[in-house]
């Protein structure tokens, strides 16, 4: 048994260092690599993943392909990406959404999020924006907050389903503000935006990139933003913290990792050609044209980051008793 499992080891060895080996003769990559979304095609998740492909592509010298696999939220892209053969073909667009909130809110999870996975770098964060529907009579959320402790659960909110970062975000607004309110999940945003328009919802957190567009349209009313700091391109909108609503802040970064067990030299190369990309001017004014705050972390920093939003995250959705559909 123990020479079956040295001969494993030696195995598992000979084939880091023929990884690496190919590195250094300039093979890797040798076809095409792929980023799976686990998210359907055009929300924030795809968004971030296909400004980086074909710029990564360019630089590693391969086609890389986004590929959407959508399903129970985001577990199965997710999970399909930690148990991937880990040699830098598979690549996964995380974000706090299916790599923190996950971590609290299904029992059995099939992947660990610092356990399954290596970050390759942090591109991007997005602040969400509460919007409420047009007519809606409370004006601002220290409005909304008042008339929810006089009128319990008389006011409504919608989501992109239970669990979603619009969920969890909303929850822990109004869990910090004493407050109760009704939740409607929906299935996607797009259904949400659709009854928030029409007036049959009241309010609707929504990342603050995609929600600018009904915000410029003039068909629902901003009331605030959850990042650190008010967002350049809309600098009208307040802080939930400068609401005085709570001091609660929550920014839903976005970056590429791979599978735990991807080679050293791998790693090396997808950081330093990612960071390439990351730290290009067209890419950073897109980011920032759509509301985001672009990234430029080192190793060390992406690590802490990841750690503490996955701790600090899960940790707020088990306290919030929030579980998937």
């Amino acid at each position: 048994m123990d020479h079956c499992l040295t001969r494993r080891a030696a195995l598992g060895a000979a084939l880091a260092f023929t990884a690496c080996a190919a590195i250094a003769q300039g093979g890797y990559p040798d076809h095409p690599l792929r980023i799976v979304v686990p998210q359907p095609a055009g929300g924030g998740f795809d968004f971030v993943a296909r400004t980086l492909a074909d710029r990564l592509g360019k630089q590693l010298g391969q086609p890389v392909v986004v590929e959407n696999r959508p399903g129970s939220g985001t577990v199965v892209g997710t999970d399909l990406v930690a148990k991937a053969s880990a040699d830098g073909y598979t690549l996964l667009l995380g974000s706090v959404s299916n790599l923190a909130l996950n971590m609290g809110m299904y029992r059995n999870l099939p992947y660990d999020s610092l356990r399954d996975f290596e970050p390759l770098g942090l591109a991007v964060a997005y602040s969400y924006t509460l919007m409420a529907r047009k007519d809606l009579p409370q004006a601002t959320l220290k409005e909304v907050i008042g008339y929810a402790k006089a009128n319990p659960k008389k006011l409504n909110y919608a989501s992109a389903g239970n669990g979603s970062g619009q969920h969890v975000i909303a929850a822990a607004l109004w869990h910090a503000a004493g407050v109760e309110l009704t939740h409607v999940p929906y299935r996607g945003a797009q259904a949400a935006y659709q009854d928030l328009i029409g007036g049959r919802v009241d309010l609707f957190f929504d990342l603050s990139s995609t929600a600018r567009t009904q915000i410029d349209a003039g068909t629902v009313r901003a009331l605030a933003v959850s990042g650190a700091a008010r967002i350049p391109t809309q600098p009208d909108i307040p802080t939930i913290a400068q609401t005085g609503a709570a001091p609660l802040e929550l920014e839903s970064w976005f970056g590429l990792f791979a599978p735990a067990k991807t080679p050293p030299a791998i790693l090396e190369r997808l950081r330093a050609e990612l960071a390439r990309v990351i730290a290009m001017p067209e890419v950073t004014e897109t980011f920032r044209k759509a509301g985001g705050k672009p990234l430029a972390l080192s190793v060390a920093d992406t690590r802490a980051l990841v750690q503490k939003d996955v701790e600090r995250w899960s940790r707020t959705v088990r306290e919030l008793d929030i579980r998937p559909e």
